[in-house]
């Protein structure tokens, strides 16, 4: 292998890039767009069902009903947690973002405010919660909706139900910090699905490929020239998204080793699954298309625009399936909850998966074939 020969060739695909002002777009400018857009809209969230974890530490008819009130009112899907459990490792546990805990004395508490009008009478639910997720707010104020309806049908002048926040994190996260690490890879996906396809069906269907045989580049050095040059188109999309979102909404992001491991990783991975695309879809125009019908579906439902809460079961079950989801959830185990055990598994999965459409999409890279 020359590594003048792949050189050459990473150069001569770096300059059609910077004349191509679609693909520099869609690479640098248009994940930009998204953190910008995304970052300042506030969504409406009003009218959405959410899962709610609950621990009723009082264990009385009164906070049954309580629960209850919770179910009925059609805002939550209602998860009960035993008593005995540590409420906040449980919501580490299972990556939860929100458990409320009922404290034990609630019924009493509410006894004495219906019974013996006692107007002092109160009681403070606890809140478990993950700043960094999306729907942790609203989830809030829509429990917050529901106790005030609760505390306004009891006499008294001073509210009966309050509550007492607790972060499972050390460190408070916004929404902005959660959304940056899902739009590299989304970003980083793109570019190398989709230039992978658009450089190997092109070449093909014009015969450049076959003539590529008679020349002194091996198909080695073609694949490891191509594989270097999405690397830099990543490491371009990734540092201009880190810029922006540092400059305009001041992130705190940790950014270390993980980072460029999930990138390289991910480039192996999509770029392999183009490589495949163009073997079974010949024509340039029929392979785009396939790769589009692989990239729309894993940039919705892998979760690097909306959390996987937010979908019905079914399809949080076919996002776990997903390649992307597991770069998202690494990068921001790392960058965002400096999470080791988590950047490890999901870095495991996504690399064996990488492995195994990169090997098959090398094999199946042949000179021969074009016309």
């Amino acid at each position: 292998m020359s590594p003048r020969i792949v050189g050459a060739n990473l150069v001569v695909s770096i300059k059609t890039f910077s004349r191509e002002k679609s693909a520099v777009f869609f690479t640098i400018a248009f994940p930009i767009i998204l953190i910008l857009v995304f970052g300042t809209i506030f969504l409406d969230q009003d009218a959405m069902s959410f899962a709610l974890h609950v621990q009723d530490l009082d264990e009385t008819k009164s906070s049954a009903q309580l629960v209850q009130m919770l179910e009925q009112s059609g805002r939550f899907r209602i998860t009960k947690v035993a008593p005995a459990v540590d409420a906040v490792r449980y919501a580490k546990d299972n990556r939860l973002n929100l458990v409320l805990v009922i404290p034990k004395g609630y019924d009493s508490a509410l006894v004495r405010r219906m019974t013996f009008r006692d107007p002092t009478a109160s009681v403070a639910f606890t809140y478990i919660y993950d700043s960094s997720s999306t729907t942790t707010a609203a989830k809030m104020q829509a429990l917050q909706s529901v106790f005030g309806a609760v505390s306004q049908g009891l006499s008294g002048s001073l509210p009966f139900i309050g509550s007492v926040e607790t972060s499972v994190h050390t460190k408070t996260y916004r929404f902005i910090e959660f959304f940056v690490p899902g739009i590299i890879a989304m970003s980083v996906m793109t570019a190398s699905l989709s230039g992978a396809v658009n450089v190997n069906a092109q070449l093909r269907q014009k015969g450049v490929i076959r003539k590529l045989s008679t020349t002194p580049i091996t198909r080695t050095e073609w694949i490891l020239s191509n594989i270097l040059y999405q690397m830099i188109l990543a490491a371009m999309s990734t540092i201009a998204i880190l810029l922006v979102s540092y400059a305009v909404f001041g992130v705190s992001l940790r950014i270390d080793a993980w980072l460029p491991a999930f990138i390289a990783l991910e480039v192996f991975a999509f770029a392999g699954m183009g490589m495949i695309l163009t073997r079974v879809a010949t024509e340039a125009e029929s392979a785009v298309a396939a790769a589009n019908v692989i990239m729309f579906p894993m940039m919705f439902l892998s979760g690097s625009f909306f959390p996987l809460e937010m979908m019905p079961g079914f399809l949080q079950t076919f996002a776990r399936v997903l390649p992307l989801y597991y770069v998202n959830e690494g990068l921001r185990a790392s960058m965002v909850f400096a999470d080791t055990m988590t950047a490890l598994r999901c870095s495991a999965v996504i690399g064996a998966f990488a492995a195994a459409v990169f090997i098959l999409g090398t094999l199946s890279t042949r000179w021969e074939e074009g016309t």
